[in-house]
Parts: structure tokens; sequence; C-alpha cells
């Protein structure tokens, strides 16, 4: 199998799920499209309120924000999408960080359609440290940086690569 191939291979929803839930509902019909599946805006939605609860984990939540006056913009994107989803289909969601520089990190997040048992989506991102003072990439706070770095090394544990774009590196 060829490196690309091999950095493709998808896991399944249970693989997905030995990483901590971030998000877990029901779809609302409104959500859906005129091709009668989930709008793409509504799985960035997904992807964006999960986002902040990889962080949270590692004690980086609204209020660390504030204190510090550091946040994170995202700066790439790769979205994969490998099964619909359905208004009244019940999905919940995974984040697993990758890597990380001293100024950004890269994870994957996951959409898992658990009304059939099937991966939805994935998005592949890098996300970059931001000073909120001048509103520029800086370094990560020790803190974060120790929190992303003991994530690392447990999502790392996992038995299962994550599918990469092969483009992306922090």
């Amino acid at each position: 199998m060829s490196p690309r191939a091999a950095a493709r291979a998808f896991p399944r929803p249970e693989q997905v799920r030995e990483l901590p839930i971030q998000i877990a509902r029901n779809v609302p019909q409104e959500w859906k499209d005129r091709n009668g599946h989930v709008g793409v805006q509504y799985f960035q939605a997904l992807f964006a309120e999960g986002a902040w609860r990889v962080l949270e984990e590692i004690g980086v939540d609204a209020a660390w924000f504030e204190q510090t006056r550091r946040s994170q913009f995202d700066l790439e994107h790769h979205l994969f999408y490998r099964s619909e989803v359905h208004a009244g289909d019940r999905v919940s969601t995974y984040n697993r960080i990758l890597g990380r520089s001293n100024r950004r990190f890269h994870g994957i997040y996951f959409v898992v359609n658990d009304s059939s048992d099937r991966l939805a989506a994935t998005l592949e991102y890098i996300t970059a440290g931001i000073d909120m003072t001048h509103r520029r990439m800086a370094p990560f706070p020790e803190d974060l940086a120790r929190g992303l770095d003991e994530l690392i090394e447990k999502h790392r544990a996992l038995g299962w690569a994550p599918p990469l774009s092969g483009v992306m590196m922090p």
C-alpha cells in the first residue's frame, strides 16, 4: 500500500470512540439541505463547537482565554465527507491532537453517525496560538503547551493511525 493510501485508511467508529466524546446530539430538521441530508455549514458548526472542548479537557476554558488574553485561530482545514447524515440521526464528535510546534497544533476532528454506525466526516486542521492583545500568532503559554503535549502522547497511544491529507504540518 502506498504511503498516501495508508494515510487515508479511515478508522472504524468503535476506534474513534476510544477518544473522549465532544458532542452528542440528534440532528435537527432545519439542518437538512436541498439534497435531503445535513448541509455543509452544519458540519462546520459541529467542528467549531467541539473544537473548544478538546482544550477544556486540559483546563483551557473560557476563563483561561479571558485571563491570559490568548486564543486560538484556525489556519487551515481539510474536510473529508465519508457518509451522509440525515435529520433525526444521532451524531457524536471526537477530537484527536496529532502534533505541535511552539505556535501551532495539528489535529483531526471526527463526526460519527451513531444511527448508522458510520464515520460521517473528518476535519483535519492547523490551529495557531494567538496573543489577543496584539492579535498576532505567539508561542503557546507553558500550561497550554504542557496540556497539548499530554494529549498528543495520549492520542499517539491509540492503536490506529489518523487519516491524514498529507499536506498539513504544524
